[in-house]
């Protein structure tokens, strides 16, 4: 489990040296010069061996040394200067080295609700990763965030004449937001607070590892379980253990509609160690059954494609539409 929970906050040092970062990128950004390494699309939620996802997509500034990305389908070597963005649900895995003066060190950015949080990363152990200073930032904007980043994913194998304008324009635009956040923001959550973010942290990081329990959270967070529990439920109005459940279902959801893993396959791949069991949670949450569920979808998706494509004041058309012929202007024959 990550050390995310030892990490410091970060202090004026710290985001002097965010800024400065940002600022670098940004300035090669409009040059032209920022390389930004995307993996491949592919169907999301997959529980890997050695590889783990997340809901919302992370970016990664590498700054000192190189992160080696493992993907299902590639791999690839992030080098310092440059950038990584990894959507939402693409397990992923990463090996870290230093440079041969220079220890490792990259800033990374996750989200959460209403929340980004912004890392240094270091290499705690030979080659692995772990989160050296941590602070998390008020976003009610975070829509704008996230639709900027899915964008640039989207954006980034876009075979069209204007990809690289588009391109450039998002990322300078969401570089400047983050420049702006760093600057701007407080990010002075209270320790209990702090704690229940890092809570959640643990959870969604963990959430496909059957064995996670709230002990081991309160252990990770240096309190006790009792103590985060009740913490937790003040603070969220919610149970951990619920939440922990919650969590494995959405993930669980977003898996039944967008893979064509089996309920059995998905069940392990959201922490449920046995199928069964995963199908009465399942049910307590979606009052349906995780078969029932994949089927409704699949029948709103056939319903939206039975909708009429275009509706008129007076008529409508199923037709998904046709090139209207024109009429040919042949020019008259002139005398030589």
């Amino acid at each position: 489990m990550k050390a995310i929970f030892d990490a410091k906050s970060l202090n004026h040092q710290d985001r002097a040296e965010m800024r400065r970062i940002f600022e670098l990128w940004i300035k090669q950004a409009e040059r032209g010069l920022l390389n930004v390494r995307i993996p491949k699309e592919m169907k999301p939620a997959q529980n890997l061996r050695g590889m783990h996802y997340h809901y919302r997509p992370e970016i990664f500034l590498q700054i000192y040394g190189r992160t080696d990305f493992r993907f299902p389908r590639e791999r690839f070597d992030l080098r310092p200067g440059e950038m990584c963005i990894v959507p939402a649900g693409v397990p992923h895995g990463e090996t870290v080295h230093a440079d041969v003066d220079r220890p490792f060190r990259n800033l990374v950015v996750g989200f959460y609700n209403n929340t980004i949080s912004l890392h240094f990363a270091y290499e705690a152990q030979p080659q692995h990763p772990d989160i050296e200073t941590i602070e998390f930032f008020d976003a009610p904007n975070l829509d704008v965030f996230l639709t900027l980043t899915n964008s640039l994913v989207h954006a980034h194998g876009m075979q069209a004449p204007a990809r690289e304008a588009v391109f450039k324009g998002m990322l300078l635009a969401l570089l400047g937001l983050f420049r702006n956040i760093v600057e701007t923001g407080t990010g002075n959550l209270n320790e209990d607070v702090g704690k229940i973010f890092q809570a959640k942290c643990i959870v969604r990081e963990q959430f496909s590892n059957p064995d996670l329990r709230v002990q081991d959270i309160a252990a990770a967070l240096g309190c006790s379980a009792d103590y985060l529990s009740h913490l937790f439920h003040i603070e969220t109005k919610e149970r951990l253990t619920h939440y922990i459940q919650r969590i494995r279902i959405e993930g669980a959801i977003l898996a039944l509609g967008t893979t064509s893993l089996t309920v059995s396959e998905i069940a392990y791949s959201s922490g449920f160690a046995d199928p069964a069991y995963f199908g009465r949670v399942f049910k307590q949450h979606k009052a349906m059954s995780p078969q029932e569920f994949r089927a409704q979808l699949d029948a709103q998706r056939t319903q939206r494609e039975a909708q009429p494509k275009t509706v008129y004041a007076n008529r409508v058309d199923f037709s998904p539409g046709t090139p209207q012929k024109k009429s040919v202007d042949i020019p008259p024959l002139v005398a030589s």
